[in-house]
């Protein structure tokens, strides 16, 4: 379609028809402040910071939500615009919490930089903001109503992105509220602490629990052998953290960076994603022969484990009995590595460095204690791990590559590509067909379940039966699919759902700023990382052969079972620290 011809700060421009003013000016190079907008959410118009002046409409307009019409006179830069704005922003600020220093956001706060850009120099208004209570009752999210500056974002990502729809825009005008229904606590709504809202948010009003001080104090503990493990999403987002581009692949990096601060070994979270396609994969073919639950259901994500036992508990049977990787890993540590190691399994402190703050959550779960203590110590996000790091003086970008510890830090590019949507049904594919067919793959790339469509689906010859899969991720996705299987509709036999959106690359605990397009770009450098990868298969991994021969046996066995499997409930509203 032919563009349209639109003036903008007095120069003609061209642009497709039907976009806002907004997209229009950002293609013309023109900077419009914006707060309530977010490129991967529909129009709100909440804030109205965007807003321009259009020949022929009296008052101001905000460009977010305005579309172009052809002959469109349109001025961003004039003195009633920019007064408007300043007065807007200092209205908001007037508003909120002034401890900017000692802020969880401090130095990639939107408000602030935005406050910054309008050139406001003081706020001259009545501060007006209350004294509310924080929302601590989670062990992954912290809400500070006092900071929210009512932009709905994290009700958008809520309500329509995830359909969990927990968070409401309550009351009018300068009473509005963002919150769970009547004011309660996240404890007692059924939040699935996916930490989509702190990743949306564009303030410090909601964010993770920061528990960087219980790993200083073990790093700090001559007692303590404290090792860490690190997903796979991490080594693609960190260096976004210290400036760097998203999807930069900085594995050796990280594991230098860890060690600087002093944790006695460094290991891998893909360790155990390969340790959970064998017992995943067998777990597939055991119910395909024996007629157990179908579509069986993947568990490697904890938002998403949350959101069935809330709202599908009868869809739980088809649940894969499969610990997470984090949490496969926790268990081994303080046995199958304290054995070898001969270090007592209460001396051994597990940190796991995640992109996802329900990983919080999951460590918490009480039947998370196979080992008999408590299989992961501490959750680090992608964010408080940059600020240790920060705090510890570690110059990122001149480290030296490192490698992981063995033999839990060994592992193959199946296990890479866990933190992408489809990653799991990929990998669990390249073990399955090998196993049940006897066979070498020809191709290991299954790129029918790659992308970033909600819901994606295929199918897998073998040698009995075509197996169906499909692959969700976001929750509203998810939800679909579930309604598919209780209405019968679902011909599937295997069905991977990650909770947030791109899978681990876009978790809750991830940096600010992700988005749609970051994603794919975290995406792209998990495959760059398995096409480089000697190994590519996760039965093939010799960590987890020996594993196996000289402490697990087998797949599904007795130990397999005590150590790496677990049962999930139903759930209604209830208190999240039982």
């Amino acid at each position: 379609m032919d563009g349209i011809t639109i003036t903008l700060n007095g120069k003609a421009a061209t642009v497709p028809p039907g976009i806002s003013i907004l997209e229009a000016a950002k293609r013309n190079g023109i900077f419009l402040p914006t707060l309530c907008n977010h490129p991967d959410q529909r129009v709100k118009a909440n804030c109205r910071v965007c807003v321009v002046e259009v020949e022929g409409i009296r008052g101001l307009v905000a460009s977010c939500s305005t579309p172009v019409a052809p002959g469109m006179k349109i001025t961003t830069n004039s003195p009633r615009v920019r007064e408007t704005v300043r007065t807007i922003v200092e209205l908001i600020l007037a508003d909120h919490p002034q401890g900017c220093l000692t802020c969880i956001r401090s130095g990639n706060c939107e408000l602030r930089q935005l406050a910054a850009k309008v050139g406001l120099k003081d706020v001259e208004g009545e501060k007006t903001q209350l004294n509310l209570p924080l929302d601590e009752s989670t062990p992954a999210l912290v809400r500070d109503p006092n900071k929210c500056v009512k932009c709905g974002r994290c009700a958008e990502v809520c309500h329509h992105i995830q359909g969990v729809g927990i968070l409401y825009s309550h009351n009018r005008s300068a009473d509005i509220c963002v919150s769970p229904e009547y004011g309660k606590k996240l404890s007692e709504v059924a939040c699935v602490l996916c930490g989509q809202c702190a990743l949306s948010c564009p303030v410090g009003a909601i964010h993770e629990k920061d528990d960087t001080d219980s790993v200083w104090e073990a790093l700090a503990d001559p007692k303590k052998h404290v090792v860490v493990q690190v997903a796979p999403a991490v080594r693609v987002s960190i260096a976004e953290e210290f400036g760097k581009p998203p999807g930069e692949i900085s594995t050796g990096r990280l594991v230098s960076a860890l060690r600087e601060l002093g944790f006695d070994r460094v290991f891998d979270t893909d360790f155990a994603a390969d340790l959970t396609i064998m017992e995943e994969g067998h777990e597939l073919l055991k119910r395909l022969e024996t007629g157990g639950a179908l579509p069986m259901l993947t568990s490697c994500s904890p938002g998403w484990i949350k959101y069935i036992e809330h709202y599908y508990s009868e869809l739980i049977p088809h649940v894969s009995t499969c610990k997470s990787p984090q949490q496969m890993f926790g268990a081994l540590s303080k046995t199958y590595y304290a054995n070898i190691s001969a270090i007592a399994p209460e001396n051994i402190f597990v940190v796991s460095v995640m992109p996802c703050t329900a990983k919080k959550f999951e460590a918490s779960r009480p039947e998370m204690n196979s080992s008999g203590f408590r299989d992961v110590d501490a959750v680090l996000t992608t964010r408080e791990l940059s600020r240790m790091l920060f705090q510890q003086g570690v110059d990122f970008e001149r480290l030296a590559d490192g490698g992981f510890d063995p033999p839990l830090g060994i592992s193959t590019g199946a296990s890479a590509i866990f933190g992408a949507t489809g990653g799991v049904m990929e990998a669990a594919l390249r073990t399955v067909y090998e196993v049940a067919t006897g066979k070498t793959l020809g191709r290991l790339e299954f790129t029918d379940v790659r992308g970033m469509d909600g819901v994606r689906s295929s199918s897998v010859s073998l040698p009995d039966r075509v197996l169906n899969i499909a692959v969700a991720h976001g929750l509203s996705n998810a939800k679909q699919v579930l309604e598919m299987i209780k209405s019968g509709e679902a011909n599937f036999d295997f069905i991977e759902v990650m909770c947030c959106p791109g899978g681990c690359v876009g978790g809750g605990g991830q940096p600010y700023g992700t988005t749609n397009e970051v994603r794919q770009k975290r995406i792209g450098a998990l495959y760059q990382i398995d096409e480089a990868m000697a190994l590519r298969k996760s039965h093939e991994n010799p960590a987890i052969r020996k594993l196996y021969e000289e402490f697990l046996h087998a797949p599904l066995g007795e130990m397999s079972h005590k150590l790496l499997h677990t049962g999930y409930q139903s759930r209604a509203l209830y208190e999240l620290n039982r």
